[in-house]
C-alpha cells in the first residue's frame, strides 16, 4: 500500500509527499529526518491522506496536489489547518 500525505508544519505551511509506511516517513518528519523542507518547517501533524495500490499512482496523485496552490487544498481536500 501506498500513501500520498499532506502535513501541517510549524509555520502553518503545508507539505506533500508520499510513502510506502506512512507512520514511519512521519516520525522522519518529526526529527528532522524526512526532508530538507521538514528539517526547517517543523511537522506538527497529518492533516490528509489517501491509500493507493501502487506507487505510480501514488506519485501521480502527490504531483497533482503539489502542483495546487494552498488555498485549493484547503478547499479541495477539506484541510482543517
Amino acid at each position: 500500500m501506498w500513501y500520498i500525505y499532506i502535513l501541517l508544519c510549524s509555520d502553518t505551511s503545508l507539505y506533500t509527499g508520499a510513502t510506502n509506511d506512512l507512520e514511519k516517513r512521519f516520525e522522519a518528519h518529526k526529527n528532522g529526518k524526512g526532508g530538507a523542507y521538514t528539517r526547517s518547517h517543523k511537522a506538527l501533524k497529518i492533516v490528509h491522506k489517501e491509500e493507493f495500490q501502487t506507487k505510480s499512482e501514488a506519485l501521480k496523485k502527490e504531483a497533482e496536489i503539489k502542483s495546487w496552490s494552498r488555498a485549493k487544498k484547503i478547499k479541495n481536500l477539506k484541510l482543517k489547518t
